[in-house]
């Protein structure tokens, strides 16, 4: 579109850049606190009403309204039980015909990872309204997300019951839980989410290349949790300098090795997942075997020559290789998912845990929604106390 009577297009503000242009414009300076209002204003002046920030808490069974200023704050929303969790688990919007008009869900996304939902009432909705709304949506995730790094507010909003030491500092280590893209999926669980202190697991994407990582150091409390944060910040030391898979082992076994004691290990399994082709590399250095899943079924646990735990001195271990095919999911986890019980019964094990896998997988959820129920599933099955931390990630290539 042009300018009546000259060639330079149009650039006057139409109602949606002024619409975005509010969050875009204070976005720089605007304090963490008042996020929520400004979205809050934003969605106003389309005429929304009853606005809210969701926030998943971090045991990943609510969706906790972010504060907002002089309001009383809203109760949380379960996530398998309402209208806002539906959004979340599928990661589409919602929309429930109210007595005064329409109550829209929007997931916010950021990067693939699920922030929280948005929430907002309209008298009527038509396509011009989604539009908007979904763009609202990206752009509040994406403060949400720049905003973290520099207040305790949204930590605060998610955090449902006390948190251990040991917990805040694995909760400070961790990536998104989650990671969406067109060749590859990732996402994450550990639990318990309140009290987790030596496993972890990281994961890149850099250019076609995924690289993850998982590890269980021993012990618990404040010892384990800073094993992890020593092992965890090797890893990304040598991934980051380009080394190979078995160097990288070296390299996290030494850092180990300089700063605890002889008989302190990590178990560990370091992987590398080229996008493009679906070819997977993998070291195991006294980690469980991970599982690969074809066809919404276990079909082999990709068992490799295994080196001694990271800080026990092993040598370089072997690199294995196997070829996915579109659609493969592969499931690593630490040893307390398959070494808790029920109390006074067995081990649940592997074979268990494949049959709730199996399970699981027929429903076709997404990956999110598939790590997340697998890991409830284990924690109900122990009847939602647990020993050890048990702590899985399950990435997808999708070709």
């Amino acid at each position: 579109m042009t300018v009546e009577g000259r060639g330079d297009p149009d650039r006057s503000e139409s109602f949606g850049e002024r619409l975005l242009g509010m969050l875009l414009d204070r976005a720089h300076e605007l304090p963490p606190h008042m996020v929520g209002p400004l979205v809050a204003e934003t969605t106003a002046l389309m005429g929304g009403r009853e606005p809210q920030v969701l926030l998943q808490d971090y045991g990943q069974q609510r969706l906790v309204p972010l504060p907002a200023d002089g309001a009383a704050p809203d109760d949380p929303q379960p996530i398998d039980r309402s209208e806002a969790g539906q959004c979340f688990l599928e990661s589409r919007s919602v929309e429930v015909p109210t007595p005064d008009g329409v109550r829209i869900h929007l997931p916010l996304l950021d990067g693939g990872d699920q922030v929280g939902v948005l929430s907002v009432t309209l008298d009527a909705i038509d396509d011009d309204d989604r539009r908007l709304l979904r763009r609202i949506a990206g752009l509040a995730a994406d403060l949400l997300q720049t905003k973290n790094g520099y207040t305790d507010l949204f930590f605060r909003t998610r955090r449902g019951e006390p948190m251990s030491v040991a917990a805040e500092i694995q909760w400070s280590l961790l990536p998104p839980l989650s990671m969406v893209m067109p060749r590859v999926a990732v996402a994450g669980v550990l639990e318990p989410a309140y009290a987790v202190a030596g496993d972890s697991f990281d994961y890149a994407l850099n250019g076609e290349v995924l690289h993850l990582a998982m590890i269980d150091a021993m012990g618990h409390g404040l010892d384990a949790a800073t094993m992890a944060t020593v092992a965890i910040g090797a890893y990304r030391h040598a991934r980051r300098i380009s080394i190979e898979l078995s160097e990288i082992y070296l390299f996290m076994d030494r850092a180990v090795a300089e700063q605890f004691d002889p008989d302190h290990f990590v178990t560990a399994q370091m992987m590398r997942l080229d996008t493009n082709t679906g070819r997977l590399q993998w070291v195991n250095a006294g980690h469980p075997a991970p599982m690969l899943i074809r066809a919404h079924r276990v079909v082999r646990r990709l068992d490799s020559p295994t080196t001694l735990p990271v800080g026990f001195g092993g040598d370089q271990p072997q690199v294995s290789t196997v070829a996915l095919e579109p659609g493969d999911r592969v499931l690593c986890f630490t040893d307390g998912l398959i070494e808790e019980h029920e109390s006074g019964q067995e081990q649940f094990g592997e074979e268990q845990l494949i049959d709730w896998v199996n399970q699981l997988e027929q429903d076709d959820h997404g990956i999110r929604t598939m790590a997340r129920d697998l890991s409830h599933t284990l924690m109900r099955a122990r009847g939602e106390t647990t020993s050890d931390d048990a702590t899985l990630a399950l990435f997808e290539w999708r070709g």
